[in-house]
């Protein structure tokens, strides 16, 4: 069983940055993860806080020129544990739901494609001049 996790994303407040001596990317970064799905889960979970806003200095250290590969790894586990990765959606049991507008465009593109094979067969195929 999953979680559905609203597609448009989380639309409360973040709360205050947990971490001491945030820099104003760390600031920005936090409040971009803050309107993702996942965050309607972490509005919930203060105890996931913490990790959240690890991740996010670690992936602000991660755009560093000279940032390691150990430092990506630690940004990726990171990510794992607060889902905002495949896997890590997996891991906690949550599924972002699929958005109704974009259902309802797929479906009025499939009835479309549906009309144009209605259209084209009522057309027959003539060669060599049509005898």
């Amino acid at each position: 069983m999953f979680t559905a996790l609203p597609a448009e994303g989380y639309d409360g407040e973040p709360p205050e940055f947990p971490l001491p001596l945030a820099t104003g990317r760390e600031l920005e970064v936090w409040a971009e993860a803050w309107s993702t799905p996942q965050a309607a889960a972490w509005s919930v979970q203060a105890w996931r806080w913490r990790a959240v806003a690890m991740w996010v200095r670690w992936s602000v250290r991660m755009e560093a020129e000279d940032a390691s590969a150990a430092l990506g790894n630690v940004v990726i586990r990171y990510a794992d544990q607060i889902g905002l990765t495949p896997a890590g959606l997996k891991e906690n049991g949550w599924k972002i739901a699929e958005d109704d507008l974009a259902a309802k465009r797929r479906e009025k593109d499939d009835d479309l494609d549906d009309d144009a094979e209605d259209v084209r067969s009522r057309f027959a195929v003539v060669t060599n001049g049509g005898g």
